[in-house]
This record gives C-alpha cells, structure tokens and sequence, in this order.
C-alpha cells in the first residue's frame, strides 16, 4: 500500500514535503500520475506547477533514475526493484476551498493537488502519516488512527480534503442518524447554537428531497479568512467552505452566504459525486473531462441550494428573492447569453469558465444553469398540475442511473423530464439550454403560474442605467469593468480596461457617478481616458430615444394573485 510521511520543515515557506513509500512493486516500469485537475472546478489546474525536486531512491537508499513523460506524468525503471521512496516538496501558498495552504498556523491539503496515482496501486489502500505539533487537531472524512488517515483507495484519497491546526473548532448535529461536524479553522467565534438549528433544518429537508443519504457521515470543513471571501468546494463526504470575515460570520450577509453555499455543497452530495454526468464517470484526472450538462451538475444544484433553504424555512420570502434576484441580475447584464449558449459554455469552462475571458463571450452555468431548473420545474408543474416537479427528475436520475453506477446522457436529461412531465419538452431544451438566447420570455411565463411579480427596477449607478457601462472605482480614477453593446458608451469608444481619469476637466476621487449627475442636464461630457496607455478624450451622450441599461430585477408576491396561483406557489416552494 502506498504510504505517505508529509510534514513541514519550515512552516514559514509554504513548502509541504513528502515521503512516499511504494512496496510489492510487480512491474519493470511504475508510473506515478499527478491529477491535472480537481473535479469541483472544470478547468485544467497543472497542479505539477508547485512540486519542487522530486527524488527516488531504492530501499538501500540509492538515487533511481526516472523519465518525465508529460507536464505531470514520471517513469520510474522499476526493474529487480520491490520498493522505492519518493521524496518531493509542494509549494502551498493559496488559500481557498479547493487548494492547499501550509503556513506557521496551519496545514491544509487536497490530496488531488499533490498525491500521485500509482500505477497497478490504484485500488489499493493508502495511508497519510502526518508529523505535526502535538498541538495540532486533524479534520477529515478520512478514517483516522493517531496521526495517520487512511483511504481504501486512490478515488478517495483525492476526495478527502483536511485540515490540521491548533485553532480548529468543532460541532456536531445528527439528522436520521447521520452525524454531520461543523469543523471551524481561522480566527472566529462561530454560534454553533444557531448554526446547528439551521443545518439541522436544511439538511432534514435536503435528505427529504433524496429520500435518503448515500453517505454515513459527512463534514462541513470551513476556513475563515480575515477578508471577504466566499467558495465552496464539493466532496463525496464532506465539502470545504472558505468564506470570510471571520467576525461577520454569525449574522448579516456572510452568515446567510454560509448557510447558501453549505446547502448548495451538500445537495451535490447526491447531484456529481453520485449522479454524474457520462463523460465524468469515472473522472480522468490527466485530461479534460468535456460534458454539456454544467446547467444540471451546477445550475441544478444553484437552484435547489438556494431553493431549499427557502423549503426549509431557514430563509423566508424576501431573503430567497435576493438570491433569485441574484441570478436574474446575473443573467440580464451578461450579454454573452446571446452568443454561446449554457450548454456550449459548461464545454468550455476547460477553456475560460473561471475567469471574465473575451467580453460577451459566454455564459455562466451556475446562474444560467439555475434559471433554466426554475423554468423547467414550472413547466413540469404546470403540465402535471402540481403532481410532479423538476425533484422527481432529479430523484429518479439517482434511484435509476447513479445507484446502478452509472453515468447519465444529455438525452437522459430531455428523455426524464419528458417522461415525468408527460409532455414534449424537446423544444424548452432547444430554446433555452443549446440556443444562446434571452430567457426573459420563459421566465415571465413562470412567475405568472407562481404568482411572482417581476419588475425592472432603474438602476441608481447613472453611469450603468444611463450610459450603459460598469464602473470599478479606484483612487483617481474609474475602471471600465463591462460596456453595453449599443449603448451611449459603445457609440463612444468607451471599452472594457479603459480608465477614466476625469470628467469635464475634473479629476475623479471615486465619484464619476456623482459628477455625472451633477453635469445630467448637459447634451454631452467629455471624458478624459486611458486606454492601453494612450489618452483619448471621449465625448458621451445619453441615448435619445431614452434606453436604459443594467436595470435592477426585483421580485414580489403578487398583490392580487388568485387562488389557482396561490396553490402553485405552496407547491412550487415545497421542495
């Protein structure tokens, strides 16, 4: 079996080394494969990047030569040879929820940055042997013993984030016999007592939805950051959640982002680590893992995290309208919706998904992806009166596909919801998930069946509602962030990277909008700018027929909505 000695020889540098000792070695050549990516984040990550000299010794301690035969595949000439030691460093210096971080306070890993496939071993058990301060607590959905984790395999060695600290703190709450662990790193105080009520709901509500767990035991593993932060990575057992500032996280918007990303994470408990699209099951770790489906494995799962907390009555009405509003906000001021549809960019998240990329470009599957499910879901209310929803699609991919290990198809998508809707829904597919196209039209045809007022509020940013460009201001001067094609601004000249260094003569100090207002009245100002290091001056008007850009989307019960409406509310929010 595989066995790992990691520790740290000087916490300060954010290097993590690591012994790894490979015995009963049958081949004359043994392969040791880095993963490329981690699933969680459809993008290729080159983890090799941080690996610092990587030695390989015989058990006499002799040096063994190796070939590199791609960016993170090594060969090791194994001939008359039954055991060896690999010894190498990773450099650990980025803290999120999907990486690793070592430093003087903690040591984090994600075995799939840093932990090798060994060829012929994969199937074999693998242990992680940590030397640490004595003060140090281990956290991990691995089985433990002292100091050492044990995985029964490599699948679930690189599914099984953990953490180790002096300063991690800990609850745990227990829904059908199920514990779950609230584990706390960073500087924080968290009100356990409040969390558990919540968790305690969302998650009762949330096994409800499946009908049952497909795990044992499972663990919430946050890092608290000292600044804003949110991300969210999902496991098989567990998910870890970085999220800051650690003393914002009882109330407010940080808490309600704690409890929307940790219901979000633990409904893809059931939704990609067990229902999985086709081309994801197994996972290649070399190579991208391309599949059209982001709008169910993440926008499904967008949906029903925000959805079930409403479900659950962790969230009333107005708090689960901010976060449908979000989405809608999301979707109406990304103008790549109208050139790559959501199905083409959950395929090229491997090239640009997590990152602005070219403007106008694409879309996002976690947003777009969401209000697609909410229009489905409607759809398939309506054609069933109520009787069926989008959930019964979900639950019957994971009753029939994914406990029979198996992967699901783009068709099974279409072939299920067609089925359980007793209706064609061949065509709202084709509109909405493989056309890039506006979804105003269907998404105004569900909030009338649920009796949901949707409006479009001005926006109070004169340069975004009136001008029609995104601003981000700085010392002195205002970063162009996003221009509306067709909009005063596009006419202008006026692009994404531009800085505008005054306005009318005037220098700006973090108030363009302010001195837009103040010159409204005139037929056009002049804008000093620096674009690509060249200063232009640019006249800009407002539009004469009086558009308006960047509106604000705002949801409300309907005043007068009637009963039959009413009806498909409460059974639109049960699940």
């Amino acid at each position: 079996m595989p066995r790992y000695l990691i520790q740290q020889k000087n916490p300060a540098s954010h290097y993590i080394y690591f012994d790894l000792v490979i015995e009963n070695i049958n081949a004359d050549k043994l392969q040791l494969q880095l993963p490329a990516w981690r699933p969680g984040r459809y993008e290729l990550g080159n983890f090799a990047k941080n690996i610092k000299r990587l030695d390989v010794f015989n058990a006499s301690g002799e040096i063994i030569p190796f070939t590199k035969l791609t960016k993170d595949l090594w060969e090791i000439n194994t001939q008359g040879i039954n055991s060896l030691k690999v010894t190498y460093s990773y450099y650990a210096a980025e803290l999120n929820a999907g990486s690793c971080y070592a430093d003087t306070d903690q040591v984090y890993i994600n075995p799939v940055h840093c932990c090798f496939q060994i060829s012929g071993k994969e199937n074999e058990e693998h242990i992680l042997e940590l030397k640490l301060p004595d003060n140090y607590q281990i956290v991990s959905s691995l089985k433990k013993n002292n100091n050492c984790l044990i995985a029964e395999s490599f699948e679930e060695l690189v599914d099984s984030p953990l953490m180790a600290s002096a300063n991690i703190q800990s609850e745990k709450y227990t829904v059908n016999d199920i514990d779950f662990y609230l584990d706390f790193n960073g500087i924080c105080s968290p009100d356990f007592e409040q969390m558990k009520k919540d968790f305690i709901s969302f998650t009762k509500k949330t096994i409800e939805f499946w009908g049952d767990m497909p795990v044992k035991e499972y663990r919430f593993l946050f890092q608290i950051l000292t600044n804003k932060f949110y991300h969210g990575v999902e496991h098989q057992n567990c998910t870890v959640i970085a999220i800051g500032p650690g003393y914002a996280i009882n109330s407010g918007k940080t808490y309600e982002d704690i409890l929307g990303v940790s219901c979000h994470e633990l409904f893809h408990t059931w939704n990609v680590k067990f229902i999985r699209p086709a081309e994801m099951y197994p996972y290649n770790y070399t190579q991208e893992n391309y599949a059209k489906t982001g709008y169910v494995y993440e926008g499904f799962t967008t949906y029903y995290g925000d959805k079930l907390l409403y479900s659950s009555q962790v969230f009333n009405t107005e708090q689960y309208f901010e976060t449908l509003q979000e989405r809608l906000f999301k979707h109406f001021h990304n103008f790549g919706r109208y050139n790559l549809s959501v199905a083409d960019s959950s395929w090229e998240t491997w090239l640009d998904g997590y990152v602005p990329g070219a403007p106008y470009r694409k879309t996002n599957i976690y947003d777009e992806g969401s209000l697609i499910a909410l229009m489905l879901d409607v759809q398939i209310l309506k054609a069933t009166q109520n009787k069926k929803s989008l959930r019964d699609v979900c639950v019957a991919l994971y009753n029939d596909i994914a406990k029979n290990k198996k992967g699901y198809t783009e068709t099974d998508i279409i072939s299920y919801a067609n089925k359980i809707s007793g209706t064609d829904l061949n065509d709202f597919f084709k509109k909405f998930v493989y056309n890039s196209t506006d979804y105003e039209e269907g998404l105004l045809t569900a909030f009338e069946y649920l009796g949901i007022e949707f409006r479009k509020e001005q926006n109070p940013a004169l340069c975004e509602h009136a001008y029609g460009f995104k601003i981000i201001e700085v010392t002195n001067s205002a970063k162009v962030s996003l221009v509306a094609p067709y909009s005063p601004a596009w006419k202008c000249g006026l692009f994404a990277g531009d800085e505008i260094i005054a306005i009318n003569g005037i220098v700006l100090k973090n108030n363009l909008n302010n001195w837009l207002s103040y010159f409204e009245n005139k037929v056009e100002v002049e804008l000093l700018v620096n674009s690509g290091d060249k200063i232009k001056n640019l006249k800009l008007s407002k539009d004469k027929k009086g558009n308006s850009w960047f509106f604000i989307p705002k949801l409300t019960i309907t005043s007068t909505a009637t009963a039959s409406q009413k009806d498909n509310f409460k059974a639109w929010i049960h699940f």
